[in-house]
């Protein structure tokens, strides 16, 4: 059961990024402002590459917005690539123009390089690269970003920060603090860290990474308060909360593990660690929680609670000191491809996995609350607080 729905199109380097998302209620206000400043956001951290010089990310919306509000069709928008100029003869649509330059025959170990071009029967594995590269996420970020104004409005905050990167860690317990406000502090760091020492320390060893040619990957958080309880459901296995967030979130490229609330510690301890108790209090139900061990998810059902996702991301597969790997049409041994890439992406992954994140809530909150306009899906969740 979907109401929004939504795709995305584009190279790395070619023209530009398309992405369309349907089912947005009329009525919310949404400008390209809002869509930009979460672009911005993906371009941060300490350890990106020389692209985040180029890229200067900005929306055109295309469709479905009038006079800075939706209008109840389709949303259409594109973000324009500005190194398409460097790429222009490489990337050409129009047939002819002779070999292909900057063709890749020789894959990277950890990408999709080899695989894609053994499925899609490219020889080029500029094919694959092009499409895999976690350049098509700024499209996703911008989709996110229409799904985040909706959460908006009706007081969710979705946040993320950064908890380990390359074995550093910080020990804030940023569930503690909620979603909110969450991102001004984090986003404050290089590395969107919010202890200054570990910050720090992670720096050190992203630049130890790029001295030696190597890249280095972390483990972020993301977290959403205001949350209604009753988002998903234990009735069919594709409708569980936690099913649906993590099929999102293990999309980001580089995503190799996902968790809920205590994950897989809880897997160490005792029940009576793990569950959290409930208690007589003065609230409508009449009864609290004092404990979030279940990162706010109960049954495949939002709880009320700060929902609480963890996610571990691989290092990047491109090395400046490359794998060993083999040459597709000679067949002898050769060093991996080199690409312009990251030393490390985990904060930018981070502020990704937010709009990921906010995309299955929003359309959760719609399966729920759903109506054709924003006034209408106001209507239904306030009548769901009862009298």
């Amino acid at each position: 059961m979907k109401i929004l729905r939504y795709l995305t199109a584009g190279e790395s380097h070619g023209r530009g990024l398309a992405g369309i998302i349907e089912g947005v209620p009329a009525g919310l206000a949404l400008t390209a402002a809002h869509i930009d400043a979460q672009l911005a956001r993906r371009q941060l951290g300490h350890g990106r590459g020389g692209r985040m010089k180029i890229e200067r990310d900005r929306a055109d919306i295309l469709s479905g917005v009038r006079r800075g509000e939706t209008i109840g069709s389709p949303i259409a928008l594109l973000v324009w690539n500005r190194d398409w100029k460097n790429w222009e003869k490489a990337m050409r649509v129009e047939p002819g123009g002779g070999p292909a330059p900057r063709a890749v025959v020789v894959p990277r170990p950890g990408h999709a390089d080899l695989v894609g071009g053994v499925k899609y029967g490219r020889p080029d594995l500029r094919d694959v690269l092009e499409r895999a590269s976690a350049r098509e996420t700024a499209m996703r970020v911008a989709l996110g970003s229409v799904a985040r104004r909706l959460l908006e409005e009706f007081g969710v905050s979705v946040a993320s920060r950064v908890v380990s990167i390359a074995g550093v860690e910080d020990p804030t317990d940023a569930a503690r603090l909620g979603a909110k406000g969450l991102n001004a502090r984090a986003d404050a760091s290089p590395v969107r860290c919010l202890g200054r020492e570990a910050a720090a320390a992670m720096v050190a060893a992203i630049d130890a990474a790029a001295g030696s040619g190597d890249t280095v990957g972390g483990v972020f958080e993301v977290l959403a308060s205001g949350l209604p309880v009753g988002l998903g459901s234990y009735a069919q296995w594709d409708r569980r909360l936690e099913g649906l967030l993590a099929h999102a979130l293990m999309s980001l490229n580089g995503v190799k593990g996902v968790e809920a609330g205590l994950g897989f510690a809880g897997s160490r301890r005792r029940g009576s660690e793990v569950h959290d108790g409930f208690f007589r209090d003065k609230t409508r139900s009449g009864i609290v929680r004092r404990t979030n061990r279940s990162g706010g998810i109960d049954g495949g059902i939002s709880t009320g609670e700060t929902l609480v996702l963890r996610c571990a991301m691989k290092p990047i597969a491109t090395l400046l000191a490359p794998l060993p790997s083999v040459h597709l049409k000679t067949r002898k041994e050769a060093k991996a491809q080199v690409e312009r890439s990251d030393v490390c992406a985990v904060p930018a992954a981070a502020v990704i996995a937010e709009s990921l994140a906010a995309l299955v809530l929003a359309d959760e909150f719609l399966v729920k609350f759903g109506g054709d306009s924003l006034a209408e899906v106001r209507a239904h969740h306030e009548a769901s607080k009862g009298p």
